[in-house]
């Protein structure tokens, strides 16, 4: 009897040294290749699956006994895909709560107001964080790739600042940039005043493309929109230099000459009468809301202050007065 007991006392003994071996394991610091490590969890990835690519990336981790751990705090199906970083120090247990509750790494970006498409595209290029998926496609083999119906991304993409899991695909940051314009454009569509000379949410979202362009002074959108409108509503010609910029592309070295004003392109204001065929770039919340909401103006048009302000005027004659005041310095 004394000797079982002693075999048992002996047995109780030998699982504790094992359980404090095991959970003095769980709280030393693992061995990193190099500090800090960056490493993926793909979707869908078992605990299994990703010990593996924990290990590929330089966290020496023992598979058998971090499986262990999970199991015994009941967590072993419960990770969370995505990017993560840890540092020297890290240990066990430290590893498998970032995984369990999710405590990725996020990198940001910010799309701005006022940028063309191709601009956006270099930006998300050179991202460090961002993986560059469309680099061999054209526009309009992106646009298949993300299943729209749109003929340009030119306008669709919302200017915000966005994070994202880092190594995340560029055409998944762009496809929630178009749902954010798309939803953002809907709400503001669904609210617009009455009467407006446009046909539908795009030729809306097209002429807030201009307001964006044409300036960055906030009490002015709705004074700028209200002139377009009055143009439009008369059948005369925008006359919007950003425009023809936008038809001059890559050609454009800078200096808006008169030649390029009377060089016809579909995106030429002075020489088609109506909107451009496309945005001409990506316009913010601000624009769009002037674009639906335009000033009640009688103003045709407005020239640069060289403020950032504008003056509007009703009439040619006022406003060659205005041109030869504010651009040509007289009187």
């Amino acid at each position: 009897m004394r000797f079982l007991i002693k075999l048992l006392f002996l047995a109780v003994l030998s699982l504790c040294a094992v359980l404090a071996g095991f959970w003095w394991w769980a709280e030393q610091p693992l061995e990193l290749r190099a500090s800090p490590v960056d490493f993926r969890i793909a979707s869908g990835s078992s605990l299994r699956a990703a010990i593996t690519q924990m290990r590929d990336a330089g966290i020496a981790v023992e598979p058998s006994l971090l499986l262990l751990l999970a199991r015994v705090q009941g967590a072993d199906t419960g990770i969370k895909a995505g990017s993560y970083t840890v540092e020297q120090g890290i240990t066990a247990r430290q590893l498998l709560d970032k995984l369990i509750h999710g405590k990725v790494t996020q990198g940001d970006i910010t799309l701005i107001e006022g940028w063309t498409f191709r601009q956006w595209r270099a930006r998300m290029a050179a991202h460090p964080d961002l993986r560059d998926d469309s680099r061999e496609l054209s526009e309009a083999e992106i646009i298949r790739h993300l299943g729209l119906d749109h003929a340009s991304l030119e306008g669709w993409l919302f200017p915000d600042t966005y994070l994202f899991d880092k190594q995340t695909s560029d055409l998944d940051l762009m496809a929630r940039a178009v749902r954010a314009m798309e939803k953002r454009l809907a709400e503001a569509w669904a609210g617009r005043a009455d009467g407006l000379p446009y046909r539908s949410p795009y030729e809306a979202l097209i002429m807030a493309s201009i307001i964006e362009k044409e300036t960055g002074r906030e009490a002015d959108r709705e004074l700028v929109a209200g002139v377009f409108v009055n143009r439009l509503r008369l059948g005369m010609p925008l006359q919007t230099d950003p425009t023809v910029i936008y038809g001059l592309g890559e050609n454009f070295d800078g200096n808006l000459r008169k030649r390029h004003l009377q060089a016809d392109t579909p995106h030429n204001t002075y020489t088609r009468r109506g909107l451009p065929p496309t945005p001409i770039a990506m316009p913010g919340l601000a624009s769009i809301e002037a674009a639906l909401h335009p000033a009640a103006t009688s103003a045709l048009y407005f020239v640069a202050r060289g403020d950032g302000s504008s003056h509007f005027s009703n009439t040619l004659d006022e406003h060659n007065r205005a041109v030869n005041r504010y651009l040509r310095g007289g009187k």
